[in-house]
């Protein structure tokens, strides 16, 4: 059986936390509406986006939500034509694919971006043909919800017994627990590792390549 290492995007793979911000004010603004904190928007990456506008902005009724979810799809383009978005890598990142796959494993993705926005993160760092299965919100429930982590699993021909989840969320964490795959937290990203764990991380990596020794500790043994 094939051994899977799939992993969140926002957070965990790339540090996108400011262009997010950038294009949830913008819609947020032009639409007079108060901006909340960027600690309190941070806390929604890795959402589906309109789960994610309803989660900060509770209040408004659903359609509402649904209309501000465009909007900041919109003010997301607007801010990549004007080349102003920026998603780098976190150090480490490609280091610990490199080691992953010598080892054997096989990479994949599971996030709340868009097929479009992933693929477009992806190829400017030339990682995109590094993963065998890309799991977006275009095609399922929003985390927690397994589904994501389930097509994964059965694209790479693994089982979630040999398969780990990376996500810097409780939302990855509680998507790979519900799934049956073992959940390591990526403590760079944008929660606590307490509430990594409290959501059923077996372990919280500091750093990317910490994962490795996790994965060795905490799931083969």
């Amino acid at each position: 059986m094939n051994r899977l290492a799939i992993f969140d995007c926002d957070g965990t793979l790339v540090d996108s936390g400011a262009t997010i911000f950038a294009a949830l004010k913008v819609s947020l603004e032009r639409n007079g509406l108060e901006v909340p904190p960027p600690e309190q928007c941070r806390r929604i990456i890795g959402l589906s986006l309109v789960e994610a506008i309803a989660t900060l902005l509770p209040a408004l009724d659903a359609d509402r939500h649904i209309d501000l979810a465009e909007d900041y799809k919109h003010a997301f383009m607007d801010l990549r034509a004007a080349g102003r978005v920026e998603e780098p890598l976190f150090d480490g990142v490609i280091e610990l694919l490199d080691r992953l796959e010598h080892d054997g494993w096989l990479l994949a993705v599971a996030t709340g971006k868009s097929d479009r926005g992933l693929k477009h993160c992806l190829d400017s760092h030339n990682i995109h043909a590094r993963f065998v299965s890309l799991q977006t919100a275009d095609r399922h429930p929003s985390k927690p919800h397994p589904s994501m982590v389930q097509q994964a699993i059965a694209d790479a021909g693994a089982s979630p017994e040999t398969s780990i989840v990376v996500g810097d969320t409780s939302f990855d964490m509680a998507m790979a627990a519900a799934a049956g795959a073992a959940p390591i937290g990526a403590g760079w990203g944008y929660h606590e590792a307490e509430e990594l764990i409290e959501a059923g991380a077996v372990a919280v990596a500091e750093q990317p390549l910490d994962v490795l020794d996790l994965v060795r500790s905490h799931v083969h043994g």
